[in-house]
């Protein structure tokens, strides 16, 4: 079922979820998702390594959201909850590590917190995979630099939806 992300982040200035349904039970659906690596979602995957240099293409997105500079905020069979803060409109890779804690009390000036939840679900007579992610900013500079980085989540959010939720329920169902 679906984590309280509010908990972790609530009210956020942009919140993006995409689901997609699979033929098959909800083990199946998270177990092909945890298979999903960045360089199996062509565009996504380029995407990424551009806004987090250093990505390796070979790292599947579930060992990418349980490592540094993201942090496990939340996990339980079928479900993942990472976090990351930081200047996620600069090219430069400005993402502090920190753990649960200081994720959930985040306030650096001029940066932004980010959650990414993931996780399976029962629908119809199988299950789906979703996908959620929010992102506040703490103050006026961090607000300036969201909105810089806004036309790019606006752009290229379906992606998540389209190259990796896809490829899980495709490789799921094979």
């Amino acid at each position: 079922m679906k984590p309280d992300l509010d908990i972790w982040l609530e009210d956020p200035a942009i919140r993006v979820c995409h689901r997609r349904e699979a033929a098959v039970d909800e083990a199946a659906l998270w177990a092909a998702a945890r298979t999903v690596r960045v360089k199996d979602t062509r565009v996504l995957g380029r995407l990424l390594r551009w806004r987090i240099p250093g990505t390796s293409g070979s790292i599947a997105y579930d060992k990418l959201f349980r490592e540094p500079p993201f942090v496990i905020l939340h996990e339980e069979p079928g479900a993942l909850v990472s976090g990351l803060v930081g200047r996620i409109w600069t090219l430069r890779r400005d993402y502090p590590v920190i753990d649960a804690d200081e994720f959930h009390s985040w306030s650096a000036p001029g940066t932004a917190r980010v959650l990414y939840a993931n996780w399976v679900e029962p629908a119809g007579a199988g299950a789906a995979v979703v996908s959620e992610t929010r992102v506040r900013a703490t103050d006026r500079d961090g607000r300036r630099g969201l909105t810089a980085v806004r036309p790019l989540i606006t752009a290229f959010n379906a992606l998540i939806g389209r190259e990796a939720l896809d490829l899980a329920v495709s490789r799921a169902e094979s």
